[in-house]
């Protein structure tokens, strides 16, 4: 699907939209270097726990925009999304656990205009030995997706932005807000 709009116009707008969204106070989000080869314009923000000590979660968002379509996408935006949490070592062995973890997502973007859904979760552990035997055993949970936004006449980019967010939020085992409460934690230390 090609469009011959080639304007930076809806690019500009989503990047405002999402900057103006504030994260749960648990995170911090910082803007970095976007990936140059996969589309003409994007955007990459990375989030990690707000206390230096807590490392539950962590992920990464990146918005492409082509203006032109890429016939894959089936649009000129692409979601691009990557949270890492850590787990019980026991949970990474449950055969339902993957499924558990994508659930996060769709119930995330549920409700969503949003096609080309698709994505891997990938489960580790990881054992000591040597000097560090006695270190108690670490699972942890990756989840790689991505998706088209769509919506008329474009896609509200800053909602899709929030579905990385809540995802984060869950995988880090944060307690759902209700709409319209902001959460308080404390201030990152550096």
């Amino acid at each position: 699907m090609k469009v011959v709009d080639g304007s930076t116009q809806p690019f500009e707008r989503a990047i405002g939209a999402i900057r103006s969204i504030a994260p749960r106070a648990e995170f911090v989000l910082e803007e970095t270097p976007a990936p140059q080869r996969l589309a003409p314009h994007a955007l990459a923000i990375t989030a990690e726990m707000a206390d230096l000590d807590d490392d539950a979660a962590s992920g990464r968002f990146v918005l492409l925009h082509d203006p032109d379509g890429i016939d894959e996408w089936e649009g000129t935006f692409r979601a691009v999304v990557f949270v890492r949490a850590k787990v019980e070592p026991e949970l990474v062995d449950d055969p339902l656990m993957a499924e558990v973890v994508w659930s996060w997502l769709t119930e995330a973007i549920h409700g969503l205009d949003a096609r080309h859904i698709g994505g891997t979760v990938t489960k580790s552990t990881g054992d000591s030995f040597g000097t560090m035997t006695g270190k108690r055993p670490q699972g942890s949970i990756e989840l790689r997706a991505s998706w088209t936004p769509t919506g008329s006449p474009e896609p509200d980019l800053a909602a899709h932005f929030q579905v990385w967010l809540e995802t984060l939020a869950v995988a880090a085992g944060l307690a759902p807000l209700p709409a319209g409460v902001m959460s308080v934690a404390p201030r990152r230390r550096g």
